[in-house]
């Protein structure tokens, strides 16, 4: 069920305790049940209405907050939200209530130390789509630097950098203006841009996201959030 983006695991397992849970027509309700992969496996109305109810929320994480649990004394990213905060501009039609923030998690990190696009969701289908072990998922950041750059490794940060013992995937670097990089990442490893830089010789003194997938920042104010409407995807 989560390999053909049903769901997740951990649903999964709730969906058919439930009996929510058709494969080919006949309903699965023991865990574990082993089943041809060519089987067509379906979910009934309830666990569909449950997904529907689910919400994914952009928030501009400000510098300063930490993206999952609250660490070191400092607040967690999911504290900035409430009905205050929410972005006046959103367009989304839900009305923010308590119940959106049980089993809201971080889909990615963002370090302490740098600010923009943080996605939450209680989906965990956005959550896999964005964070699986295959996600391709594009994103975007401003990366401010100290420091100089030659062209051959302007080229390393494109491709040729290994961190943790594994060579990075390909990524798109560029310079967006006199002291700033532009980098589209396919991966996530942490703190990845800042030790990309030092491994060129380049300090990062400014980092935000302004993009997940098909997602942008857009005018979103620091420290507020909004919906992720209907007619978005990543």
């Amino acid at each position: 069920m989560s390999q053909q983006g049903l769901c997740s695991r951990r649903e999964a397992d709730s969906y058919i305790e439930r009996g929510w849970v058709f494969v080919d027509g006949e309903r699965v309700t023991e865990l574990g049940t082993r089943i041809d992969p060519a089987s067509r496996i379906t979910l009934n109305k309830a666990a569909q209405a449950s997904q529907l109810a689910r919400v994914t929320i952009l928030l501009h994480k400000p510098i300063g907050y930490v993206s999952a649990q609250a660490e070191q004394g400092y607040k967690p990213a999911v504290s900035l939200i409430n009905a205050e905060s929410r972005y006046a501009g959103d367009r989304a039609s839900e009305r923010f209530s308590p119940m959106h923030l049980r089993g809201l998690a971080p889909a990615g990190r963002l370090d302490i130390d740098s600010q923009g696009l943080l996605v939450l969701t209680q989906d965990g289908r956005i959550a896999k789509q964005l964070i699986g072990e295959n996600s391709a998922i594009e994103k975007e950041y401003l990366v401010r630097v100290k420091g100089s750059l030659s062209k051959a490794d302007l080229a390393l940060l494109q491709h040729g950098l290994s961190l943790d013992g594994e060579a990075l995937r390909p990524a798109g670097v560029s310079w967006q203006n006199q002291d700033q990089l532009r980098f589209i990442l396919r991966q996530g490893k942490k703190r990845q841009i800042r030790r990309m830089c030092e491994l060129v010789g380049l300090e990062v003194v400014g980092l935000k996201r302004i993009r997940v997938g098909k997602v942008k920042l857009g005018d979103l104010p620091p420290g507020q959030w909004r919906f992720l409407r209907s007619d978005e995807t990543f």
